[in-house]
């Protein structure tokens, strides 16, 4: 299964490191932010990577054409003009670079990839900005249970608000800052099949807007859920946030949780984001992580707690 990562926005809310390359491209913990996705996906087996490029695309190309180079020791023959690599240390991974215009909306991105994709084969959606150890294999394998066109990823976000409880004019609780304000927003994990694409009229199509609000009216919806986290790099102080320790944070499990599931092991490429003393829903921690031999990452760590549920729409 295929992963289409959308990496050609401006960036103009982190605008103090996007001016010089895009915003996927902004480091942490010494790799870029698309390079902890592709981690996170070639954790759970998928390793085959479409990457929507638009602003600074060449920065992107750059960064993967001297992967090798930069990773792996080597001997350079001046005389034969010949370069002899030795221990590398190198992905599994399988990257197609696209440009997709530099103006061009998300649907837009995506219609422009689909000659990239498996015919009849379901595929990931992500965007090259958000972080999560989202079980990706689960949310595949919901995708291929419930059969139908698109699985949504839905997060709690940092609760921006305190929350009041009223009743007939009389507050009864006060809970400061709740996870999501008590909402849930699209995170940004979508499993979709190829069909969806015939929803996207252009590059001007919004991928958020006319295709996704179609398919959430057009049909029924499932949702299964699990306790994860989810951070996004959207600007200067959220990308930032992924660099802080998890606190441990007390209460009870969220109401809205279908079903909870702690995994086994934390997927190494998201060691950083899922390192040090985790939070569970529950408040409890969790084990840090091993890189895996041959790994070679300065870790991140991630910041609040998210819950994650998967919503199917057809």
């Amino acid at each position: 299964m295929k992963t289409v990562i959308l990496a050609g926005g401006l960036g103009t809310r982190i605008s103090e490191e996007s001016h010089l390359k895009p915003k996927p491209m902004i480091e942490i913990g010494g790799r870029p932010i698309l390079w902890h996705i592709m981690k996170l996906y070639s954790h759970y087996g998928f390793n085959e990577f479409v990457v929507c490029l638009g602003y600074k695309g060449y920065v992107v190309k750059e960064y993967f054409a001297n992967y090798v180079l930069h990773n792996a020791d080597l001997t350079v023959d001046l005389a034969k003009g010949a370069i002899e690599y030795h221990a590398t240390n190198h992905e599994p991974w399988r990257v197609t670079l696209v440009e997709t215009g530099e103006a061009t909306m998300t649907g837009g991105r995506l219609k422009r990839v689909a000659q990239y994709l498996t015919p009849g084969e379901p595929f990931f959606l992500t965007y090259g900005d958000g972080v999560s150890d989202v079980d990706l294999r689960s949310l595949a394998d919901f995708h291929l249970a419930h059969g139908k066109d698109a699985t949504i990823t839905a997060v709690a976000p940092p609760g921006r608000y305190g929350a009041l409880e009223i009743e007939a004019g009389h507050v009864q609780r006060f809970v400061e800052k709740p996870p999501g304000d008590n909402g849930l927003i699209n995170g940004g994990f979508f499993v979709l099949d190829p069909k969806v694409v015939d929803r996207i009229d252009g590059d001007a199509t919004v991928w958020e807007q006319q295709p996704l609000e179609g398919l959430a009216a057009d049909a029924h919806s499932a949702s299964t859920a699990s306790g994860r986290r989810w951070t996004p790099c959207a600007t200067r102080t959220t990308s930032r946030r992924c660099g802080r320790p998890a606190r441990r944070r007390g209460g009870g499990k969220p109401g809205v949780l279908v079903r909870q599931e702690r995994p086994a092991d934390r997927p190494y490429g998201l060691q950083g984001l899922v390192g040090g003393d985790l939070a569970q829903p529950d408040g409890g921690g969790g084990d840090r992580p091993r890189p895996a031999a041959g790994s070679d990452s300065r870790p991140i760590r991630p910041g609040r707690r998210r819950t994650a549920h998967h919503l199917a729409v057809r």
